[in-house]
C-alpha cells in the first residue's frame, strides 16, 4: 500500500509517499507560501528535484498540485490517485482525548477541534490539510497521528502542574509533551539496534533541533518529557525561551510595556539561542560566530548544552537509571561537538564516547565505546515513516 503522509502548517505543507511494503520513499516535497503566491518542491525517487512557482490560494489547491506532480506522465511516481491507499496526517495536539493514533471521522475531527485552544497555531492548520484531502480523495481512508499521544502514558506526578487542581479539571492545564512521534520512533529503533526488548529498556531521547525536547522512555512508555502544555516549556531552543520563572515574565512585560500576546511573542520567537546570541537560531551560524570570537554565541551554546545535560540527569534519576541515550533531529544528528560537550559531563553514568564514531553526521551509529556502561546512539528521526506505519496499523 502507498501511504501519502501530510504535515500541514498554516502556510506550508510537507508530504511524502511511502510504499508501506518496502518502507521506501517514492516521492517527497514541500508546498510553501500557501495563500501568498505558492511554491511547490517535488522530489521523485531517482529523479531530479522540481520547483514550480504557481498560485496556491488554499491548501486544497496545494494538495491538488501535489497530486498532479505525483501522477504526471513525465516524472510522476503514481499512475493515478487510486494508487494512494491511505493518507496519514500529522496532528499536533490530541489533549487527553487521544492516547493513540485514530482513524479520521467527523467525530474525531470535532474532538481535535475541541483541543485547538491548546494548540491554536497548529491544530487548525492540521485540520485544513485533513479537509482538503477529504475533498479531493473522499473514498480514501485517513488517519491522524498525534504529537502528544506517545506521552499520554506519563504518570500524574510527571504531568500535573503545581497550580489549583481545578484548572486541570476545567481547562486541561497540564503537561502534554510534543515530538512524540519522533521520540517513539527513535526509542524503538534504539532497542532494535541494541538487540534488546523495547519493554526492558530505560532510554533518554534528545530531539535537538530548532525546536528541542528530551523524553524519558521506560519499558516502552513515555514517563516524562521536557515540553509542557505547549512547546514553549523545557529546553532553551532556537527562538523559544524554555523554562523561565513566571515572575521574570511579569517583570519583563512591565518594563517593556507588553501585553500577554506581546510577551508570548518574545518568549516564542525572539528568545532561545537567537535571543541570547543576537546572531541566529541556527547552530551552524553560532559555531561560525564563536570561531570569530563572539562570546555571546559561545555562551548561548553553553546554555543550550547545560539545559540538555540537566534534563538527562533528571530523567536518569526519574527512571532510577538509564540504559541508552539517543541524539536525533537536525542538531542531534549532525553536530558531534554538541554531543561531545553534553556527554563530557555524564562520566558519572559510566559514559565513554568514541571520538571517531562521534565525527559521523546524519548516520545511524553507536557513538559510545564498547565498555561504556550507558550506550549512546545517533539515530536520524523519521516521523513520516512512523506516521505511515501508524496509518497502516490502524487500517489493518
Amino acid at each position: 500500500m502507498n501511504v501519502l503522509v501530510i504535515n500541514c502548517g498554516s502556510s506550508s505543507l510537507k508530504y511524502q509517499v511511502i510504499d508501506s511494503a518496502t518502507e521506501g520513499v517514492l516521492a517527497k516535497g514541500l508546498c510553501e507560501r500557501i495563500g501568498i503566491d505558492g511554491r511547490l518542491v517535488y522530489e521523485p525517487k531517482g529523479g531530479e528535484k522540481e520547483i514550480t512557482e504557481a498560485p496556491m490560494p488554499t491548501h486544497k489547491q496545494a494538495i491538488q498540485m501535489v497530486i498532479d506532480a505525483l501522477t504526471n506522465e513525465k516524472s510522476g511516481v503514481l499512475k493515478s490517485l487510486d494508487e494512494i491507499g491511505a493518507v496519514g496526517h500529522r496532528i499536533v495536539h490530541g489533549g487527553e482525548k487521544f492516547a493513540a493514533s485514530a482513524i479520521i471521522t467527523d467525530e474525531m475531527i470535532q474532538a481535535v477541534e475541541e483541543c485547538s485552544d491548546l494548540a491554536p497555531l497548529h491544530n487548525p492548520a492540521n485540520l485544513i490539510g485533513v479537509r482538503a484531502c477529504q475533498e479531493l480523495m473522499p473514498e480514501t481512508p485517513m488517519a491522524g497521528v498525534f504529537d502528544t499521544a506517545f506521552h499520554q502514558t506519563m504518570p500524574q506526578e510527571a504531568y500535573l502542574y503545581g497550580v489549583p487542581y481545578e484548572y486541570y479539571e476545567k481547562y486541561g492545564v497540564r503537561k502534554y509533551g510534543f515530538h512524540g512521534t519522533s521520540h517513539s520512533y527513535v526509542s524503538r529503533r534504539a532497542a532494535a539496534i541494541l538487540d534488546r526488548p523495547y519493554e526492558s529498556l530505560k532510554t533518554i531521547v534528545c530531539h535537538l533541533g530548532n525546536g528541542a525536547s528530551v523524553c524519558a522512555v521506560k519499558n516502552g512508555k513515555s514517563v516524562d518529557t521536557s515540553m509542557g502544555l505547549s512547546p514553549l516549556e523545557g529546553l532553551v531552543m532556537g527562538t523559544r525561551s524554555g523554562d523561565i520563572d513566571p515572575s521574570a515574565v511579569e517583570y519583563i512585560a512591565k518594563k517593556e510595556g507588553l501585553d500577554m500576546a506581546g510577551i508570548l511573542n518574545v518568549l516564542n520567537k525572539k528568545s532561545g539561542v537567537m535571543g541570547l546570541s543576537g546572531v541566529s537560531s541556527d547552530f551552524r551560524d553560532l559555531e561560525a560566530a564563536e570561531l570569530e570570537g563572539n562570546e555571546r554565541a559561545a555562551a548561548a551554546q553553553r546554555v543550550f548544552n547545560y539545559r540538555v545535560l540537566k534534563y538527562i540527569g533528571a530523567y536518569a534519576a526519574a527512571m532510577n537509571g538509564v540504559d541508552c541515550i539517543c541524539f536525533t533531529a537536525g542538531l542531534g544528528e549532525n553536530n558531534g561537538v554538541t554531543r561531545r560537550q553534553i556527554c563530557e559531563s555524564l562520566g558519572y553514568l559510566g559514559i565513554q564516547i568514541d571520538e571517531e564514531a562521534n565525527k559521523k553526521r546524519g548516520e545511524e551509529i553507536v557513538i559510545s565505546t564498547p565498555d561504556s556502561k550507558v550506550k549512546v546512539l545517533v539515530i536520524p528521526t523519521n516521523e513520516e515513516l512512523a506516521i505511515a506505519r501508524e496509518t497502516v496499523a490502524l487500517l489493518k
